[in-house]
């Protein structure tokens, strides 16, 4: 599916909040399942809130955090964010999201190949990104793996007193 990949800007932030609410639910519905209500309601009492707070802070900190979308037919597709450290020289895949209705086409994978091209024109030498083990970031680790990242399995555990 043809698409372009161009800067986020302040505008677009409805669109991307709406889309993150949409593509997150099947994630925060696989926490909910793997951690059970009492604790998943006490780790993400308001998830939609903490999500839609977490892209405005995209748009809020342009010195840290940079942002550009995907668009299909000039319909918000995807968000990407990337952190550069310049002193050591690695970046960070903050954020890669792609709408529910256009998963699947390709648009992970080009917002990971422009990833990379943009980490070297930023002088990084290593790009991480992190995602969860869970059934609802399965897509994710497929995306992730398939563009070529190298996966450190790691375990969070959480019990309510």
């Amino acid at each position: 599916m043809p698409h372009i990949i161009r800067p986020a800007m302040s505008s677009d932030l409805p669109d991307l909040v709406h889309m993150t609410s949409l593509s997150f639910e099947p994630i925060f519905t696989s926490f909910k399942r793997v951690m059970g209500d009492d604790i998943y309601d006490f780790v993400y009492p308001d998830w939609k809130k903490a999500q839609k707070e977490t892209v405005e802070t995209y748009f809020t900190n342009p010195d840290k955090y940079h942002a550009w979308v995907a668009e299909v037919d000039g319909i918000l597709a995807g968000l990407l964010v990337l952190v550069f450290d310049e002193q050591s020289k690695t970046g960070e895949l903050e954020f890669l999201m792609v709408h529910p209705d256009h998963q699947k086409r390709g648009i992970a994978a080009s917002l990971n190949a422009f990833t990379f091209d943009k980490m070297r024109e930023h002088g990084m030498e290593l790009v991480a990104v992190g995602t969860g083990g869970d059934d609802g970031h399965a897509a994710a680790r497929r995306a992730y793996e398939k563009a070529g990242y190298t996966a450190l399995p790691i375990v969070r555990y959480y019990k309510k007193l």
